[in-house]
């Protein structure tokens, strides 16, 4: 496992591949970029702490689109339709909209209520996509050229050599 590799691939996934839910993604660059954003999420946790700031909110919004896309291209390498990714990312974002509008009308109170009630079956519709998703993400792309294009390329991008 090659880290700048990985670190590669996330840079490049993020900055010239924000949204993109066009072709195909292997199974090593999608589950290296994964690790690479949970790498992300327990930094920002950690620094949330520390400085009591959402840093970890922020980091979840600005990787959103990104594993959105990723998602969707992992999808597509199976055969299947890259708009399934949705049915994970809108439950989680009406659950955020809907605490934060109870959080915001009601306080602390609101967001109880919230989550003790419509906050749960939305967590479970999350958790229900969730392992479906992973279950697709985890099989075998086509071999050969699909509907949404000729199959990716093997292996973690290489790394750029530092400059001499």
């Amino acid at each position: 496992m090659d880290l700048n590799a990985i670190i590669e691939n996330f840079r490049n996934t993020v900055t010239q591949h924000y949204f993109d839910m066009k072709g195909r993604v292997g199974r090593e660059r999608f589950w290296y970029f994964i690790l690479a954003c949970v790498v992300v999420e327990v930094v920002a946790s950690i620094l949330q702490v520390a400085t009591f700031l959402p840093i970890a909110a922020l980091a979840s919004l600005a990787l959103l689109l990104p594993s959105a896309g990723m998602g969707a291209r992992r999808l597509q390498d199976t055969g299947r339709n890259g708009n399934l990714v949705w049915i994970f990312i809108l439950p989680a974002l009406i659950t955020q909209l809907f605490a934060l509008l109870a959080i915001g009308m009601f306080g602390l109170m609101g967001a109880f209520a919230f989550y003790f009630t419509l906050g749960r079956l939305l967590g479970l519709i999350e958790l229900i996509a969730a392992i479906v998703l992973i279950y697709y993400w985890c099989q075998p792309g086509d071999p050969q050229p699909n509907a949404y294009g000729a199959p990716p390329e093997q292996g973690l991008p290489a790394a750029t050599p530092p400059a001499a």
